[in-house]
């Protein structure tokens, strides 16, 4: 009988090589550096830096924050250095294409983004919902006010929108560097006997070593990488970023709210016939391939470009209790409905990725802040699950942490690392927290109502639309250990 889940032995041993990990600097093997005689006689001292704010992340959320800050910095006179560090060879290099937005955060942050060209192209012309069967569909009415309702959308290709706010950033007087992985946090301890909370600043970060091979040795070109000193650090780098759950694990920042709950999604870019088509299209659906049992759903949006193009992708939560269920093989019987079949025919894949995404929603928003650095965006857990939307809430989230910073830096030291505190306040009034808090039991009604998505339809179409988030209880997520099951 084989279990799902790690023995505590192997989870020890991953453990471990989780903490190990940041301290070394390659891709495919961990070596302890002090006890390998090939690194003997290596200068490891960093070249040192400093700025105001780092930026760990070039993403939606880390470059409202750059944007932001300069903005401010500009309005109010204070120069601030800002360095925003990105691991791909380019800002929005491992952002796929095709996404569906609310722009009301991007007219906050840029109100005339339309003048300055922002890739948003294709408003939302059209709207369905289906069930799928096994060789049919069913299409749901979308009531308004229904959250996956997508009227004053837009179909954007993300890529192409992170880099447009990169160079906003960049014109507004931020350093963007891509192709540096910011790979340790530097920490400096007043007291290591006190309480973390007490004695623990964050006061930089330090970048990936280059020139390494494959095997954990230094090849003649290697350079060790760089320690920029600063006073706020900002962690915008996605679901499960190495240094952010480095910094939730040092500082026990998930103590006081629920464990994380992840999901893995799966999208696809596909060039199609022009017949098949439609600029402005949205469809969302639940059912077949995944069932009743499994929390999930397909996307399908159609780009209004120069060649026609489709993003199609399901998203999968990873609570499903079949130890043999494969969900990229679930992503691949989906294609091959007559739904998705019908526009695929005759088509070409163009680019495809998965990430992992948050689902775990308010009940799982760790602290947010410590003292010299806060998280932001995807980092911090604010995906609306029911939505399958986490652009919006990252910008905004991005904006609302550069305004604290920027009121936190102005009236402190050069060389003080504070706690932004004002953040959390901040957020906890805006639209992002209204919104993960009206949704908040969407998600969990899958395992509370005991009868999977058909639980979570019933729920969302009567309770939810009744109350609109109102509803005197918050359903808990559970414990992981009871979404498990034996397999023969």
């Amino acid at each position: 009988m084989q279990m799902r889940w790690l023995s505590n032995a192997m989870k020890t041993r991953t453990q471990l090589i989780s903490y190990r990990s940041y301290a070394t600097t390659t891709h495919f093997s961990i070596h302890a550096r002090d006890k390998d005689s090939r690194w003997s006689g290596i200068d490891m001292t960093r070249p040192s830096d400093e700025a105001d704010v780092v930026i760990v992340g070039g993403g939606p959320s880390g470059l409202a924050a750059a944007c932001r800050l300069r903005q401010l910095s500009r309005k109010y006179g204070v120069n601030l250095r800002v360095v925003v560090l990105e691991k791909a060879s380019q800002i929005g290099g491992h952002i796929l294409s095709g996404a569906c937005i609310e722009p009301g955060a991007l007219t906050e942050l840029i109100p005339d983004w339309r003048d300055r060209g922002a890739p948003l192209h294709t408003p939302v012309k059209s709207d369905a919902f289906y069930v799928l069967t096994r060789n049919s569909k069913i299409r749901v009415p979308l009531i308004p006010g229904l959250p996956m309702r997508n009227h004053g959308n837009y179909i954007v290709r993300l890529g192409n929108l992170v880099r447009w706010l990169g160079e906003q950033a960049e014109d507004l007087g931020a350093e963007v560097y891509s192709g540096v992985a910011a790979s340790e946090v530097r920490e400096f301890s007043l007291n290591l006997l006190k309480v973390i909370f007490d004695g623990n600043r964050i006061i930089g970060v330090g970048t990936n070593d280059m020139g390494i091979h494959k095997d954990g040795s230094p090849k003649q070109s290697f350079e060790r990488g760089m320690e920029f000193k600063t006073r706020q650090v900002l962690f915008a780098e996605g679901c499960r970023g190495s240094l952010t759950k480095g910094v939730l694990r040092h500082f026990d920042l998930a103590h006081s709210c629920e464990q994380q709950t992840y999901g893995i999604g799966f999208k696809e870019l596909w060039q199609v016939h022009e017949t098949k088509w439609n600029p402005g299209k949205v469809e969302h659906g639940i059912g077949w391939p995944l069932g009743n049992h499994v929390y999930g759903g397909f996307f399908v949006y159609h780009i209004n470009e120069d060649s026609p193009l489709v993003a199609v992708g399901m998203v999968m939560g990873l609570d499903y209790k079949n130890p043999y269920l494969n969900p990229f093989r679930e992503f691949q019987r989906l294609k091959h409905h007559p739904h998705f079949a019908d526009l695929l025919t005759g088509g070409k894949r163009i680019a495809y990725g998965a990430r992992t995404v948050n689902e775990g929603g308010l009940q799982s928003v760790p602290r947010l802040t410590v003292p010299g650095g806060l998280l932001i965006g995807c980092s911090a857990g604010f995906l609306n699950v029911p939505k399958i939307k986490g652009v919006h809430n990252a910008i905004r989230s991005g904006r609302i942490a550069a305004e604290a910073v920027f009121e936190s830096l102005k009236s402190s030291t050069k060389d003080e690392s504070i706690e932004v505190t004002a953040y959390t306040d901040a957020l906890k009034s805006s639209p992002v927290w209204k919104e993960l808090s009206q949704v908040r039991n969407i998600r969990p009604s899958f395992h509370a109502t005991r009868i999977g998505m058909a639980g979570v339809m019933m729920y969302t179409g009567s309770l939810w639309y009744a109350l609109r988030g109102r509803e005197p209880w918050t359903f808990s997520h559970g414990c992981k250990c009871v979404f498990l099951s034996l397999s023969d």
